[in-house]
């Protein structure tokens, strides 16, 4: 028996925020079930009208609905609730109570508002599913919930497929854990003993169930149930073929676009000299070998696949089972994937994938969703089909888990493996394309836009439709009808047959304007004519460094001895338009001249990729040398996040985001955003939003304020923009200067040395000339050369407050013991024993004169840390002042390591040569920990780090005495 429950309407809401308004969503709980509605933004009296089905498993439990009012960052305001018993329902005639209003009630006693309003439901209970429009109601699980972080800025999107196989996209809300019920479930006796009662007088068969938290019991009539109409027809398709399915799919198919793809990331975008129904039929069709050699490639065992069936009569499904290979980190599992079409319209097709491992560790609590898209690719030279295959997945998390950034790494991991083999075994079903087969290279693409052309009616209308020139043409045709009309005048004053002078000084002003009007107009036809003639196309490398801005300046050129003379100038910003938008696009010069005649610029821009996928990572590898520290990728939805929060094109990346003030005329906490070409502030608070940002090449100096009492005690960043330079950004400066440039002011970071560096970095990369980064490199050096001589300091180690960890006296002397950091066999050997696996190290490399530096990648052993993880370090080696001794500087970024990306460790090996014994020396070793991000855990995570350090260090230079004594 099933509860179904119809949200219609509310009225008479309370206003729970600022703007007199409530943003009301209504959540539903019968037991352990759980259901809500969607959002109704700034709305009193909200319509919803969405139905919901329970499963009923005790007849003593009650609905409870409650009324919330969303809150972006903080924890949702409850409006009132509404309790109602299920034997209410169960004693009303029909077993419904139809549509009726019910007083919300406050959700505490201690509540101020006392007025909550009115909702409007419906309730029934029935055996069956009655749907009144043939879309059936939402069925309420106990498993779907899902939680999520309310006070990031960036909140995520998520996308969930239906049972029709569309794909629609729902918040991320919270939701509560389920409250442990205080009263025993009522046995399945009692539950016999009303349906008796309802059902008497019938002959009846009762056939109980259980299911794993609900005892279940259904009421059998002994009259044979006629199959409904869904179940002849998936009768009657079950044994069609593949080709005739699709068919069927296909008459369904209602139009459309395709799905967007999934927020994990795309794994594989490749085109095929196959047409997409071909490509389909090579991958899902069951008569394939497709899926069996991928098996046999994976070591996958046990593979079985169902044949595709029609699942409720609207979507096309099938389950394939397998056990999946063993890795390093996760033993045989079996795994369950159900494949089913969300679109199929001949030359569409998209199919979702969710595969569900309930045996490897927290199983349960997530499923791998895996898309696959295929669709019409580019247009062959042969004019043959060609199709273009997109793979993107994501994790669906059912349940929130402290592990949710492993399973995340480890699940992309492996389907990038996966994925590789994937698509080598495609290529021998269907030939690969690559771009320069299918004529979409750069020269192809300027060369149609050479030969385009377009029409000169359309053009002409474009240049000619201007201000001068339709005035020039209302009193061209206003003298000559006044020509027309007049009477010819008699001659008069020195004026002679066929000669009529002007005769007053207003009648030559007008011919004096007449005058130049014409010839305005008549070298703007001669400006289209030779602008007709030419089509210039000009090409920039932009891969370097992502472009900003592009200025255009137009010059009239009368000589090579003549001053050119500016005619405008344009500015085009590549973050603020689409690239789509620029295709094609006319352009307003500015300027006096250009004002004046409404001059415009015809271009058409656009930026083609010839570096692929590794402009990013080549970028970041580049800003990691300047900042001097690890910088993460991030992910694809934060990113897009990102990129929807400050409206910027697709092709932007974020770098770093930094908690921090902005100081105006009191502090306010948000946090600054950096990208290769911007640099933005976001904050939210109470509703009142600040946000804007502003290029790298608008800054023309940024300032290290000194710490004061204003600044919370901490340094301020005080950025000074050029002049009339991001005026976009101009509300969340701090002043104007006498000058007219805008100062932003920053304070109060979590780690202020990292944010100033990573902001130094991106600006001199950025904005700077190539002289001025010539000198400042030049005076960098020189204080960096003077900083080590006195410090010893590199990569931040100040960042770090250093203790010592290890202190000894090896019996080793110290050309032997500076062996385990030259990289060869006796550094391999040890670190290996000490629980580094896969132990790497690249030469030594010259930095500066007597500094050297070197890359070190290792894994750690499950001795050493139960979760695994990698650790890529950078070393830096240099002598002591004294010449006796060397000095090794360590900074260690750990990845795959819980709560890893937290902070950075930072070690300083220091050997003194002990002259008193020729065979010994002292070592010195201090460890230190820069936090990135704050967490309650940093006292736990800085004992486990020191204890488990100073243990590594005592086995490695213990093993490093023994080698030597074994050695001699």
């Amino acid at each position: 028996m099933r509860l179904y429950v119809q949200v219609i309407e509310a009225r008479g809401l309370p206003a729970m925020d600022l703007n007199g308004l409530s943003d009301p969503y209504v959540r539903l709980q019968l037991g352990k079930q759980r259901a809500k509605t969607k959002v109704v933004k700034k709305s009193l009296n909200p319509f919803w009208d969405e139905e919901f089905n329970f499963r009923v498993g005790d007849l003593k439990e009650e609905l409870i609905i409650l009324v919330l009012d969303e809150d972006k960052y903080f924890s949702d305001d409850s409006i009132g609730q509404v309790k109602l018993p299920l034997a209410k329902v169960l004693d009303a005639e029909n077993l419904s109570l139809g549509s009726a209003w019910y007083q919300l009630q406050p959700k505490s006693k201690k509540s101020k508002n006392k007025e909550c309003g009115e909702i409007r439901l419906t309730l029934s209970l029935s055996q069956s599913n009655p749907s009144c429009d043939g879309t059936p109601p939402r069925t309420c699980s106990e498993d779907l919930t899902s939680h999520s972080d309310k006070s990031s800025e960036l909140k995520r999107e998520s996308l969930s497929v239906e049972s029709n196989g569309k794909i629609d996209s729902y918040s991320v809300s919270e939701a509560e854990e389920a409250e442990p019920d205080k009263e025993e479930k009522s046995q399945s006796r009692a539950f016999f003993d009303r349906m008796f009662q309802i059902f008497s007088g019938k002959s009846t068969e009762i056939t109980k169930s259980t299911s794993r938290d609900i005892d279940f019991v259904e009421v059998i009539q002994e009259e044979p149930l006629k199959p409904e109409a869904s179940e002849l027809a998936d009768d009657t398709v079950s044994n069609s073929t593949f080709d005739e399915l699709l068919k069927i799919l296909e008459s369904k198919d209602q139009g459309g676009e395709m799905p967007e793809n999934l927020t994990g990331g795309v794994i594989l975008d490749q085109s095929y000299a196959v047409s997409p129904s071909e490509l389909n039929t090579i991958i899902f069709s069951p008569n394939s070998n497709f899926l069996q050699s991928l098996a046999e490639i994976q070591g996958t065992t046990d593979l079985n696949i169902e044949p595709w069936r029609f699942e409720n009569g609207e979507s096309l499904k099938r389950v394939v089972t397998y056990i999946k290979a063993a890795t390093k980190l996760v033993k045989a599992v079996k795994a369950t994937e159900e494949q089913i079409y969300l679109k199929a319209d001949g030359k569409n097709y998209s199919v979702l994938a969710s595969v569900s491992t309930p045996d490897v560790p927290f199983g349960s609590y997530f499923r791998c969703e895996v898309l696959y898209c295929i669709m019409p690719g580019p247009q062959l030279p042969s004019e043959e089909e060609s199709s273009r295959l997109v793979v993107s997945w994501r994790i669906n998390f059912f349940q929130s888990t402290m592990m949710k950034g492993m399973i995340e790494n480890g699940a992309k991991q492996g389907l990038k493996d996966s994925y590789v083999q994937f698509a080598e075994l495609l290529s021998k079903n269907a030939k690969p394309l690559d771009l320069k087969d299918v004529e979409s290279s750069k020269e192809q693409i300027l060369a149609s836009l050479q030969t385009e052309q377009e029409s000169d009616w359309k053009l002409a209308c474009r240049f000619f439709g201007n201000f001068t020139v339709i005035s020039s043409i209302f009193v061209g045709l206003y003298v000559t009808v006044h020509i027309l009309l007049a009477n010819r005048s008699m001659i008069q004053g020195l004026e002679f047959t066929g000669l009529d002078l002007p005769d007053s000084i207003g009648e030559v002003v007008v011919c004096g304007v007449l005058v130049l009007q014409g010839e305005r107009v008549l070298k703007m036809i001669g400006r289209f004519l030779q602008a007709r003639k030419k089509r210039e196309i000009f090409e920039f490398d932009a891969m370097i460094d992502p472009p900003s801005t592009m200025e255009i300046n137009v010059y009239d050129f009368d000589g090579p001895f003549d001053e050119a003379v500016s005619l405008g100038h344009a500015e085009v910003n590549f973050l603020k338009s689409n690239l789509s938008e620029l295709a094609d696009v006319w352009i307003f010069l500015e300027g006096k001249l250009a004002q004046a005649c409404q001059s415009k610029l015809h271009l058409r821009i656009f930026l083609n990729n010839t570096r692929g996928v590794q402009v990013v990572s080549d970028y970041l590898t580049k800003m990691e040398k300047e900042v001097g520290k690890k910088i993460n990728l991030r992910s694809p939805q934060t990113n897009s996040a990102f990129q929807k929060l400050f409206g910027l094109p697709p092709e932007e990346f974020l770098i770093n985001d930094f908690t921090c003030h902005l100081k105006r005329k009191m502090p306010i906490q948000g946090r600054l955003f950096l990208s290769p070409r911007i640099i933005g502030f976001y904050t939210n608070l109470f509703g009142h939003k600040i946000k804007f940002f502003f290029l790298w090449e608008d800054i023309e100096d940024i300032q290290v304020v000194p710490p004061s009492l204003t600044s919370m005690g901490s340094p301020s960043l005080l950025i000074i923009l050029r002049r009339g330079r991001g005026l976009d950004a101009r509300h969340g400066a701090k002043s104007l200067d006498p000058d007219g440039r805008l100062k932003f002011q920053f304070q109060s970071f979590v780690s202020f040395n990292v944010a100033n560096r990573t902001i130094m970095a991106l600006w001199k990369a950025k904005s700077l000339s190539p002289e001025q980064k010539v000198r400042i490199v030049e005076e960098e050096s020189e204080e960096k050369e003077l900083h080590s001589e006195e410090s010893g300091s590199f990569l931040g180690v100040e960042d770090a407050k250093m203790s010592e960890v290890f202190s000894s006296i090896v019996p080793v002397p110290l050309n032997s013991l500076m062996e385990i950091f030259d990289g060869d066999s006796l550094e391999q050997k040890v670190m290996e024993k000490v629980g580094c696996v896969d132990y790497s190290a690249t030469p030594w490399e010259s930095v500066s004169p007597d500094v050297h530096q070197r890359q070190v990648n290792y894994k750690f052993d499950k001795n050493i840390s139960r979760y695994g993880g990698e650790v890529t370090s950078t070393q830096q080696r240099s002598r002591l002042h004294d010449k006796n001794g060397w000095l090794i500087e360590e900074v260690m970024t750990l990845q795959g390591v819980l709560l890893g990306d937290y902070f950075t460790l930072h070690l300083r090996y220091q050997i003194d040569d002990l002259q008193s014994k020729s065979k010994a020396c002292h070592v010195l070793v201090s460890l230190g920990i820069a936090w990135l991000k704050s967490t309650k855990h940093q006292k736990r995570i800085t004992k486990n780090v020191i204890a488990n350090s100073s243990t590594r260090l005592k086995e490695m230079f213990r093993l490093v005495e023994k080698e030597f004594s074994t050695g001699k």
